[in-house]
């Protein structure tokens, strides 16, 4: 009796899936491993699944993004004080500065990691091929049949 291992094709994770778990700073295969070493650095590989992360290519989407989104929600709400309230120049030049810097820093790498997660999902760059591992295979033992030529027990000899 042996055991014989059968690798099953690995299953990409959907679209939306594989993006709420960059976005969290998660694998976006797995979401069991961290996404991220540093604030920005992205790892070279998942250490629970082994996808490699090394050749993504985020580039500048993910600052663009963060600019559009921080940019219509803090623009939205200095023309709402503005036209609805009368707030002092000076609070206005110290307070929203401040809560743009800080909005973007919090976004920055949630973002990134969604972009990451896009990339995989969409199978670019180098996210081709799916990681093959330990955690892919099935060990499955079969009853091996032998046959009249095969020995058992194999000759090793002297070298």
């Amino acid at each position: 009796m042996t055991a014989s291992v059968e690798t099953l094709p690995g299953e990409r994770v959907g679209l939306i899936k594989s993006m709420a778990r960059g976005f969290v700073c998660r694998c976006p295969h797995c979401s069991e491993g961290k996404l991220f070493g540093k604030f920005l650095k992205v790892r070279p590989a998942c250490d629970e699944c082994r996808l490699e992360f090394h050749h993504h290519r985020a580039d500048d989407l993910p600052p663009y993004v963060v600019i559009f989104i921080v940019g219509h929600i803090v623009g939205y709400f200095i023309l709402e004080l503005e036209t609805n309230y009368d707030v002092p120049l000076w609070f206005q030049l110290s307070f929203w500065p401040i809560v743009t810097l800080g909005s973007a820093l919090a976004l920055l790498q949630p973002v990134k990691g969604a972009v990451v997660g896009l990339q995989y999902a969409l199978g670019m760059g180098g996210f081709a091929t799916l990681p093959t591992g330990p955690s892919v295979a099935i060990a499955r033992s079969e009853e091996v049949q032998l046959g009249p030529s095969d020995n058992p027990t194999p000759d090793l000899g002297r070298a």
